[in-house]
């Protein structure tokens, strides 16, 4: 680590299984906050299915709603994680609706007009025992990138069981060394990106 400078991280782990139950997604999620520590990042997790958010795409659905309490944290990170499992060859439910509510960003502009995430860094998890990884990074990677975050190279990390077969990646004996020498990759490079973003951000129009 080369430089100590201060920088948030904030994991929305989108599992189908709400706390305590183990999820794979969450794992993930963790050592993705782990590697980021080596870099002078500290991080929290949320798992948004233990909250209540509502259907929509604007910031706030009204009475009820607990996606703004988690907007502040996202906008108080410099780094968003999204980690998601895979359901039929899909991101979750829960992560379509986190890019949902999230396109509420697109309304919430700064002096020069741009959404207020644009300068944010934005990474990607995703585990399952069924095929769909790649295609479930593109389609976050494309609506994060929408919404004004900044994807950093090499910034997603996976794990796809073999073909037909039911294990999961919270079950395995270890972490694969592809596995987690991509993490600590994405880490890398998702901190080195926010760190030049927050030192030169972007210019107004």
């Amino acid at each position: 680590m080369t430089d100590t400078a201060s920088l948030r991280a904030l994991a929305l782990v989108c599992s189908l299984k709400p706390s305590p139950a183990p999820s794979s997604s969450d794992l993930i999620a963790r050592q993705i906050l782990g590697e980021l520590g080596k870099h002078g990042v500290t991080g929290d997790v949320v798992r948004v299915v233990d909250h209540d958010v509502r259907p929509g795409v604007e910031v706030d659905m009204g009475e009820g709603d607990q996606w703004p309490a988690i907007r502040e944290q996202v906008m108080a990170a410099d780094i968003l994680v999204v980690s998601t499992p895979t359901w039929v060859g899909h991101m979750s439910s829960v992560a379509q609706r986190v890019l949902e509510r999230l396109d509420g960003e697109l309304s919430e502009t700064d002096d020069s007009g741009r959404p207020e995430v644009t300068g944010k860094v934005a990474v990607v998890s995703v585990v399952g025992n069924e095929d769909g990884a790649h295609k479930i990074v593109a389609d976050l990677f494309q609506g994060l990138d929408d919404i004004g975050f900044t994807i950093p190279a090499q910034g997603s990390t996976y794990w796809n069981d073999q073909a037909m077969g039911g294990a999961d990646y919270k079950d395995l004996d270890e972490t694969p060394e592809a596995v987690a020498s991509t993490t600590a990759t994405l880490a890398e490079n998702a901190a080195h990106l926010a760190r030049a973003l927050k030192a030169q951000p972007y210019p107004g129009r």
